[in-house]
């Protein structure tokens, strides 16, 4: 279920989002990054910050982990394309990956 305030984004809205996050691109209705992390110990210490994150949001990412990294896609399932939560999960992901270095 998606929150009320929760919405698809626009082109103009997405361009944006885009332009604040590090290195995140679209593809198709997804969000994409690959988090590269020291090693297999903080890529899993940087999945459990992430999985509060989105626990908190009510907004689960896809992802997988090889060793050291993490390859993420993030859209809303519920609405059908990339939306607010999912930026906001983008960021926080940004946020536990630089605190992670």
């Amino acid at each position: 279920m998606s929150a009320p305030d929760n919405h698809v984004l626009d082109q103009d809205e997405l361009r944006a989002a885009l332009e604040r996050l590090d290195g995140w691109t679209l593809e198709g209705d997804r969000l994409r990054k690959r988090f590269e992390l020291a090693d297999f110990r903080a890529a899993i210490a940087f999945m459990v910050r992430v999985a509060f994150d989105a626990e908190r949001l009510g907004h689960h990412p896809n992802w997988s982990n090889v060793y050291k990294t993490v390859d993420v896609e993030i859209w809303s399932h519920d609405l059908g394309g990339v939306s607010a939560l999912c930026v906001e999960l983008a960021q926080a992901m940004d946020d536990a990956a630089a605190s992670s270095r």
